[in-house]
């Protein structure tokens, strides 16, 4: 494998089985090189997997594809035909033919669902952005107009990718297809998110935190409202804590009958993002909700009704893994639907037929039928042309003896009993884990000559609450012991060479990775990306106000939890590595600042160290150009002091 492979990789996402079970709709995306986007279209695959057919070839992309309830009629968003990048609602002939635009909205359209007659679709639209300056009539450009001052006046005043948020809400619309007319059903100062409309039609579930000052809690919850404007919400969950998180895209789902909603109940807020997400049954007539999988300490997620309500269906994070359960509806044991080494996205059941997205170590995802028949096979042209490196699971102690989870991936041609320079990749979150999953960052590292060391270290999830909260208030420390134990362990195995090791990682990654050469010498070069080392600096100017006092106190209250957890800038002479830090100038979730203060520092210090910006760019890289140089200089920056 090659850096330009990465552009032939094709991300296949979103499927949707027809309501009579013999087509899968999907979404394709790829990276363009040519005009350095990586553009989206919607596919349609025969459930025997004998046809695959592309339903749109536009210049833009198209994303989120929906059947219509009668299966004569598909929708997706896109923000073709615009210059402006505002999504917009579209439906097409599933034979065929041009999609027809059905919205028009200032702000973009977020998601939505069809009413079972197919005749309305209930929208979550986002307002205008209020610094976007108005086209006056006869204006030639909207560039000529001078942007207003941005007024913050909100405690949580910032978001990746969304930027200040100022007075923007998004809401729910009611829109009528055949009169093409849209009316908003949740007007006022809240948010609301994931509309669901009742099997009858007539009211419509969605998710909202209608807190006194929403910005201060995740204290979302379950409301209905009646479909006809002017209705008011019915508040149908009152749990202190979050239910339904819009973050964690799963929406409230409706029993067949109507009377049951199941949906995600996070933990308190006080738990931040180490709590578990469970399976919970609430009725919609009001009433106290069952927690169905209280006593599973795993997430579970995309919960999905059987066709005669008896039993709900979802996804469960394991170690090191993702696999589809079925429960009763009022609890009972879990029944394994599909599992293995691989990691389950998303599924869909209709028409009889369940649907999945899975993907594996040697694998990108692709739709597979329950039973484990693969359905699409986009990538089929591709793989069979590359070598490549083999990954295998590990397990070892750390330093105090806790067991520890992980993956190693040696090179193509890998020969036993000789030592290959190694690098040690950790992953972001850091409530998130390394699993069964096509990692292309791995597979460059093995074609280039590395063994690649990956662990789930505490703080992690996928093996439970205490696990992930051991690293409460205390980053950098077990966390880092543990990451630190999985080289050990390479170097025992007699695999990795402890004269020739990398480390990296990105968002927490490279947070961990500062936190680990400032306390261990042995690493020859680290990548740290999208990071920060002075927590101090990281209060006020990123999106986690909430966490943070949530989880470390108000600095000035407790400063000396923040100055412990920024050791690796108050400390930074202690760091010798080569350090190569990378980051996005329009990153609100880990500004460019913290790595900013990090290079400044190494190079104060003489230290062999380089800052590489990319223009435009948030947390996630998004142009296929800058993610190819992002591999490039990952590879040339390993190779000279490794190699």
């Amino acid at each position: 494998m090659t850096v330009a492979d990465f552009a032939s990789i094709r991300d296949v996402g979103e499927p949707q089985v027809s309501p009579d079970g013999s087509w899968v709709l999907y979404e394709v995306k790829q990276p363009d090189l040519a005009d350095d986007k990586s553009h989206t279209h919607v596919w349609m695959s025969s459930w025997d997997g004998q046809q695959a057919v592309q339903l749109t070839f536009s210049k833009g992309s198209e994303k989120m594809p929906r059947w219509s309830p009668d299966g004569g009629s598909i929708a997706f968003l896109s923000s073709r035909a615009t210059d402006d990048e505002i999504d917009q609602l579209w439906i097409m002939n599933r034979l065929g033919g041009e999609a027809e635009k059905v919205t028009a909205f200032e702000g973009s359209v977020v998601d939505y669902d069809w009413s079972p007659d197919g005749k309305r679709i209930a929208a979550a639209v986002e307002d205008a952005d209020p610094l976007e300056p108005k086209v006056e009539d006869g204006a030639k450009s909207k560039e000529k107009k001078t942007k207003p001052p941005i007024v913050v006046n909100r405690y949580r005043f910032k978001q990746d990718i969304a930027g200040y948020l100022t007075t923007c809400r998004q809401h729910i619309y009611l829109l009528d297809l055949e009169s093409r007319k849209s009316e908003i059903l949740t007007p006022g100062s809240f948010s609301e998110s994931l509309p669901s409309f009742s099997p009858d039609g007539k009211s419509i579930a969605f998710v909202s935190n209608r807190d006194d000052d929403p910005d201060r809690s995740v204290n979302n919850d379950i409301w209905i409202i009646d479909a006809p404007s002017g209705a008011t919400p019915r508040k149908l969950t009152a749990y202190a804590g979050n239910d339904a998180d819009p973050e964690w895209e799963s929406r409230p789902a409706w029993s067949p009958d109507g009377t049951r909603i199941a949906y995600l109940q996070g933990g308190p807020t006080s738990m931040s993002y180490y709590a578990i997400r469970h399976l919970a049954v609430v009725p919609t007539g009001g009433g106290p909700p069952a927690v169905i999988t209280a006593s599973i300490d795993r997430n579970v997620s995309q919960p999905q009704w059987s066709s005669d309500g008896a039993s709900i269906s979802y996804i469960i994070e394991d170690d090191r893994t993702q696999r589809l359960e079925r429960i009763g509806a009022t609890g009972g044991s879990p029944q394994v639907v599909a599992a293995g080494p691989k990691t389950i996205l998303a599924f869909d059941t209709a028409g009889g037929h369940t649907a999945m997205l899975v993907t594996d170590d040697l694998h990108p995802a692709e739709v597979f039928a329950a039973d484990g028949r693969q359905i699409t096979r986009q990538n089929a042209g591709l793989l069979p042309t590359l070598r490549l490196g083999t990954v295998t699971d590990t397990e070892f102690r750390s330093k105090d003896g806790a067991s520890i989870h992980g993956f190693i991936v040696t090179p193509p041609g890998y020969e036993s009993g000789r030592r290959y320079p190694a690098v040690l990749r950790i992953h972001g979150g850091p409530v998130s884990q390394f699993s069964h999953k096509f990692s292309l960052e791995w597979q460059l590292l093995a074609a280039n000559g590395y063994v690649v060391i990956a662990a789930n270290p505490r703080g992690s999830s996928g093996r439970g609450q205490s696990f992930s909260r051991v690293i409460w208030a205390d980053w950098g420390n077990k966390d880092a012991q543990d990451v630190l134990a999985a080289v050990d362990d390479a170097v025992a195995r007699g695999i990795a060479d402890p004269a020739r090791l990398g480390v990296g990682g990105w968002s927490y990654g490279g947070m961990l990775t500062n936190y680990v050469i400032a306390q261990d010498s042995r690493f020859k070069a680290a990548t740290s990306g999208a990071s920060v080392s002075n927590i101090l600096a990281g209060y006020g100017t990123d999106e986690y106000v909430r966490d943070y006092e949530a989880e470390l106190g108000k600095p000035w209250e407790h400063p000396e939890v923040y100055l412990h957890l920024s050791f690796p800038f108050l400390h930074a002479d202690r760091i010798a590595t080569p350090t190569l830090f990378l980051a996005g100038d329009r990153d609100f979730n880990v500004p460019l600042l913290n790595s900013e203060q990090m290079y400044q520092a190494l190079r104060s210090l003489g230290r062999p160290t380089e800052l590489v910006i990319y223009p435009g760019q948030y947390h996630g890289l998004t142009k296929p150009s800058y993610i190819k140089d992002r591999y490039e200089r990952y590879l040339a920056w390993y190779a000279k002091y490794i190699r």
